[in-house]
């Protein structure tokens, strides 16, 4: 039994394919775009942990990270969406939210991000990839912190002034600005804007191209590529969630 075998089954809103040594995870929702939840056990748990089987996996040499239907993932499940009071329950969303990243960054191969639709809920995700591609029904916006008053602290403070620059990074997360994929693409965001029936097959394209590489060449350029990347999330990633945190919990209790 491969590796993959024993984590593929695993999570209820990925999909996991492989092909000679490429990985490609498809999020969804009962095999429809994906709509984020954050109950113990939802997207926000096995994510996380699904990353870390992948860094785990030695027969992994490349991973595509797309969703599927016309959305990334542009809403959220309000059946998935914590009840408890926060001063309870954010220990488990501060652990998964560093989770999400930093496992995500712990993943020792190169990253194509295939951007299929609007991503409105974690658009972080995708854009921290080696090579991110859109479709030309994408959009990227953060539409799940400030705009609804939470502090934006569980990584998107990092990755959007670093993609973005510090000023218009700070101005896509106070304003909920949504960058259509051409705007993305001018801005460096994305690397290439294809017809959305044109996505997934330039990714797989371009990850044959880099699966032919020697798989030590794959895994230290990644390394180097992510430890800079790294750094900031040491420094920034748990201060800020506990920011987002301690902002949820004198709102709402």
């Amino acid at each position: 039994m491969s590796k993959l075998e024993e984590y593929s089954q695993r999570f209820a809103n990925i999909r996991l394919e492989r092909t000679d040594g490429i990985l490609q995870l498809t999020m969804h929702s009962a095999g429809e775009s994906l709509n984020w939840g954050a109950l113990d056990g939802s997207i926000h748990t096995q994510l996380g942990d699904c990353f870390r089987e992948i860094a785990r996996d030695p027969e992994v040499r490349v991973l595509i990270i797309t969703g599927i239907g016309e959305a990334f993932c542009a809403s959220m499940n309000l059946q998935e969406v914590p009840s408890e009071p926060m001063s309870k329950g954010w220990h488990r969303l501060q652990r998964e939210g560093k989770d999400l990243l930093m496992n995500l960054l712990d993943i020792e191969v190169p990253v194509i991000g295939a951007i299929n639709g609007p991503a409105f809920i974690h658009a972080e995700i995708p854009v921290l990839s080696d090579i991110v591609l859109a479709s030309d029904t994408a959009e990227l916006a953060d539409m799940a912190h400030f705009i609804y008053g939470v502090v934006p602290g569980d990584g998107v403070q990092v990755v959007w002034p670093m993609l973005l620059g510090a000023n218009r990074g700070r101005y896509f997360l106070l304003t909920g600005q949504r960058l259509t994929a051409v705007e993305a693409l001018s801005l460096g965001v994305v690397s290439e804007v294809l017809p959305a029936n044109q996505l997934l097959a330039r990714a797989w394209e371009l990850a044959r191209q880099l699966a032919n590489k020697p798989i030590e060449t794959l895994r230290y350029t990644r390394v180097a590529f992510t430890q800079p990347i790294k750094r900031r999330f040491m420094d920034e990633l748990g201060y800020g969630l506990a920011m987002e945190g301690l902002g949820i919990i004198a709102a709402n209790g």
